[in-house]
This record gives structure tokens, sequence and C-alpha cells, in this order.
């Protein structure tokens, strides 16, 4: 859709409906190191989404493969916990996800909850984010996004350069959808690979994602629309 070839890394299997996630099984941290090898050193990667991870380990040789092979536009989103409550990164994952993987990220975009795990400060306002974005900037990230589709309010995207902060609103959508995150951070990376500013890349990315969310559809029978790719 967006004019770009997704080349993928797998990092765990699992067991999901639309209901939630049931089962994990992590994927050797070698394969892992493969799988970016193989994608680098055939095809070449002009940005790279990064979702979720589970084990520390695979947040290790990731950060590791990101440093040898040299990838750059890295979007991280950095994904802890499934909608239904599962945890998609361990404790010990999510410590070095903070030390080695967030500094080597051109963009990390967690939702409030995840901002509050990342941060340590509670998020109930934009002014919050605010806070906790300078806090996630301290960590060596060159931008910072926000997303604030969690908020009571109508929803508030914050997104941080370490001088400016760039606010993003959009109307609520009344769904429960599945896959928005995952949406957004792939869009952002699709744009940082065509040459888009990450400023543009986002705003892009957030009004694609907007699209997205309007054309989910209520599949299987969980609560969850499914956005399209």
């Amino acid at each position: 859709t967006l004019g770009v070839w997704g080349l993928s890394c797998v990092t765990s299997v699992t067991g999901q409906t639309t209901f939630g996630v049931e089962k994990i099984m992590k994927i050797p941290p070698h394969i892992v190191a493969r799988q970016i090898d193989a994608a680098v050193l055939d095809i070449g990667i002009n940005a790279c989404k990064i979702g979720m991870l589970y084990a520390p380990r695979t947040v290790s040789v990731v950060a590791e493969r990101i440093r040898r092979r040299h990838i750059s536009n890295i979007v991280l989103d950095p994904v802890i916990r499934a909608k239904g409550g599962r945890l998609l990164l361990t404790p010990k994952a999510l410590k070095r996800l903070k030390q080695e993987l967030i500094p080597l990220s051109l963009i990390i975009t967690p939702n409030i909850e995840e901002a509050e795990a990342l941060s340590g400060l509670s998020i109930r306002s934009p002014k919050d984010m605010e806070s906790a974005a300078r806090r996630l900037y301290e960590m060596g990230v060159n931008f910072v996004l926000i997303k604030g589709g969690h908020l009571p309010s109508e929803p508030i995207d914050v997104l941080f350069d370490g001088e400016k902060f760039n606010l993003f609103s959009s109307p609520r959508i009344k769904k429960i959808v599945h896959g928005t995150g995952c949406i957004l951070s792939s869009a952002i990376a699709s744009y940082l690979a065509k040459g888009e500013s990450p400023l543009d890349s986002v705003k892009l990315a957030i009004e694609f994602t907007h699209s997205a969310i309007e054309r989910a559809l209520l599949l299987g029978k969980g609560p969850h629309y499914l956005v399209p790719f």
C-alpha cells in the first residue's frame, strides 16, 4: 500500500485469536540473528521497525545486529502487553530494551501504558505525556512519539525531538481495534525508507493509521476489530 517491500524477522511465534494471545514460543536468538543477516546482506534495509521481542536475549541479539550491520532509521514499538493483558515483554527484557535498544533508535512509539512502564511516570493528560517524552528522550533516542489513544479525552499523539513538541489530534473512532500500534510504527518506517523526514513520516503515518481504523473489520468471535494492512 505504501510502496515499500517489507522483510520480516520472526522473534516469537504466538497462538492468538480475536480474544487475545494464548501461547508464546520464542525463537532461538541465533535464528533471529541469521534472519536479520539474510535481510541485510541479500536485499538491504532502508528502515527497520521493531515490535514484539519478548525475551531478554532476543533484545540483546537484535541490538547487536543493528550495530554490526549498521542498520539505520530504527522505529521501536516497545510492545509490552497485549490488549487482553498477556505479557509480551518480560521484566528483564524491558530493562535491556531501555539500556540497549532505545539508544539505537531513531523513533520510539509507546502507547500510554508503555510510556508509563518505560519512564516510571503516571500519565493522565497531554502534559503528563510531555513529561514522559522528555524522560524517554534522555535515554538516547532521537524522537519520542507517545500515542494518546488511551486518554479519556479525544486522542492526542505527542512527538518530541528534544526541543519541540508536536501534537497530533484525531477524532476518536468508536471501535475496539487490534493492531493499530503495529500499523503506525510500520507506516513510519515505510515513509522513512522512502526518504521522508521523521516529522513528515509521523504525520503521514498517523493519517494512514486513522484511515485504516475507519476500514477495520469485526472478524472472528472476539471483541476486537482487525485493521487491514
